[in-house]
C-alpha cells in the first residue's frame, strides 16, 4: 500500500501537468480525427470507388504529410528550452528561421509528390480509379504548404505551454471543411456535386484557414508582441539554421520511414482490389483514432522533457517521460475496447457495402494488436525529441520500418497468404520494434546526469 502511495506522490503533478497541456492538443486531434471519419463515411456513401480512390491517395500522402509535419516538430525541444529561460526575443527569431526552412522543405516534399503523380500509373492501383485518383491528388497536393506554415506557429504555442490556441484554430477549420463535404460531395445548396474533388476542395479550404488564422494571432496580439519583435527583427544566423536543421531531419525522417512503411502497406493492399483497399482505408482511419490520441499526450510529454532539459534537469526528464506513458497506455486500453464492442457500429458509418464490412470485420484484431506497441513507440519518440538527442531517431526508424517492416508486410501479405489481415498484422513487428530502440535510446540519453545524482 505504502508502494502504491509513493509512486502516486511521485508521479501526481506529472499526470496534471501532461492532462492540461495534452488536452487542448487532444481536443484538436480528435477534431480531425472527426473529420477523417467524415470524409470517409460521406465519401464512401458516395461510392466504394471513390472511397478506395481517397484511401489510395490519402495513405501515399501521408509520408509528405507526416515528413513536413515531422520537420516543424524539430522546433519544440528548441523553444522549449529557449521558454524555460524566459529569452522571447530569441524564440521569434527562432520562429522567422523554422518559416524559411520550412518553406524550403515542404516545396522539395512538393517536387518530389509531383513526380509520384507523374508515375501514378505504375504503381498497380486498378485501372477504373485512376480517373478519380489523379485529380484528387493535386487537390491534396496544393495543400502542403499552408498546413506546413501552420504548423510551425502551432510547435511554437504548444512549447510556450499555450496548447488551447491551436486546438480552437483546429476547431474552426474542421468545421468549415464537414460543411463543405456536404455542400460539395452531393451538390447541396445549389452547388454542382463533385463528388471525391469536392471532399479535396472542402480539405483545402480548412487547410489555408488554419495558418492565416494563427499567423494573425501572432503578429496582432499584444501578449505576444514580444515574439513578434523577435521574428521581425531578427536574422536567420548560419548557427540558428543549423541548429533548427539538427533537431527538424532526424524527426522528419523518422515520421517520413514510418508513415512511408503504412504507404507501401496501402499500395500493396490496392494490389488485392478496391474491396480489400476500400477495407484497409476504414481500419486506417480507426487506427488513427488510436495513434491522434497518443500523440496528443505524447506532444505535451515532448514540451515539457524540452522545459525540463532547459534546466538541465534529467531526473525530471524521466518522470515526465514515464508519467505520460502511463497515461497513453491507460488511452491504449480504451482505444482497444473502442475498437472491439464497436466495431460493426463504426465500419457501417463508412459503407453499406456488404463485401467492404465483411472484409473490415476481419481486421479489427491485427488492429487491436497493434495499439500497445503503437503507444509506446509514440510515447518514447517524443521523449527523445524534447531531449533535442534527436539523431539516434534516424537510424531506428529506418531499421523499424523500412528494414523490418517493408519486408515483413509483404512477407506476411502475400508468401504467406494472409492478405489485408497479414499486412495489418505486420505493423505490430515493426512497431514494437521501434518502441524497444526509443525507450533504449531515452534512458540513455538521460543516465550520464543521473548517475552523479
Amino acid at each position: 500500500m505504502n508502494q502504491v502511495k509513493n509512486f502516486w506522490k511521485n508521479y501526481k503533478d506529472y499526470y496534471g501537468s501532461i492532462i492540461r497541456l495534452g488536452i487542448p492538443i487532444l481536443i484538436g486531434q480528435l477534431g480531425m480525427i472527426v473529420v477523417a471519419f467524415a470524409d470517409n463515411i460521406m465519401v464512401g456513401r458516395y461510392s466504394t470507388e471513390a472511397l478506395a480512390s481517397a484511401s489510395f491517395v490519402n495513405n501515399v500522402f501521408n509520408v509528405a504529410n507526416f515528413a513536413c509535419m515531422g520537420f516543424t516538430y524539430g522546433l519544440t525541444p528548441l523553444i522549449g528550452a529557449l521558454f524555460t529561460q524566459k529569452r522571447f526575443d530569441t524564440i521569434g527569431a527562432m520562429i522567422r528561421t523554422g518559416v524559411w526552412l520550412n518553406i524550403a522543405f515542404t516545396l522539395l516534399v512538393t517536387a518530389v509528390m509531383t513526380l509520384v503523380w507523374l508515375n501514378l500509373d505504375r504503381m498497380g492501383q486498378p485501372e477504373e480509379l485512376l480517373p478519380l485518383i489523379r485529380p484528387y491528388y493535386l487537390i491534396v497536393l496544393a495543400g502542403l504548404l499552408p498546413i506546413s506554415l501552420f504548423n510551425v506557429f502551432a510547435q511554437w504555442l504548444f512549447a510556450i505551454n499555450r496548447t488551447r490556441l491551436p486546438m480552437w484554430i483546429v476547431l474552426g477549420a474542421n468545421a468549415v471543411n464537414i460543411l463543405g463535404n456536404y455542400v460539395f460531395i452531393y451538390g447541396n445548396w445549389g452547388m454542382p456535386e463533385l463528388g471525391l474533388m469536392g471532399a479535396g476542395v472542402s480539405t483545402l479550404t480548412a487547410r489555408i484557414i488554419c495558418p492565416l488564422t494563427v499567423i494573425a494571432i501572432f503578429c496582432f496580439r499584444k501578449e505576444f508582441s514580444e515574439y513578434f519583435r523577435g521574428f521581425r527583427h531578427g536574422r536567420m544566423t548560419r548557427r540558428m539554421a543549423l541548429q533548427v536543421n539538427r533537431t527538424s531531419w532526424p524527426v522528419s525522417m523518422q515520421m517520413t520511414f514510418e508513415s512511408g512503411s503504412f504507404t507501401f502497406a496501402a499500395v500493396m493492399a490496392g494490389w488485392l482490389g478496391a474491396i480489400s483497399l476500400a477495407a484497409f482505408q476504414i481500419i486506417v482511419i480507426t487506427g488513427t483514432l488510436g495513434f491522434c490520441i497518443y500523440y496528443s499526450m505524447g506532444n505535451a510529454v515532448s514540451v515539457l522533457v524540452a522545459n525540463a532539459s532547459g534546466l538541465s534537469d534529467r531526473r525530471e526528464m524521466r518522470r515526465v517521460a514515464f508519467a505520460g506513458y502511463h497515461i497513453i497506455l491507460t488511452l491504449a486500453t480504451i482505444s482497444s475496447l473502442i475498437f472491439i464492442f464497436f466495431e460493426r457500429d463504426m465500419i457501417h458509418a463508412f459503407t453499406e457495402d456488404i463485401r467492404v464490412i465483411e472484409a473490415t470485420v476481419a481486421l479489427i484484431v491485427p488492429l487491436v494488436m497493434y495499439q500497445l506497441g503503437d503507444a509506446t513507440q509514440i510515447n518514447f519518440a517524443n521523449a527523445l525529441r524534447g531531449t533535442s538527442h534527436v539523431m539516434p531517431m534516424i537510424w531506428i526508424a529506418f531499421v523499424s520500418y523500412v528494414v523490418v517492416g517493408v519486408p515483413v508486410t509483404y512477407l506476411m501479405g502475400f508468401p504467406l497468404g494472409l492478405g489485408t489481415y497479414g499486412i495489418i498484422m505486420s505493423f505490430s513487428v515493426s512497431l514494437f520494434l521501434a518502441a524497444a530502440l526509443f525507450l533504449y535510446f531515452f534512458l540513455r540519453s538521460t543516465r550520464k546526469e543521473l548517475e552523479h545524482v
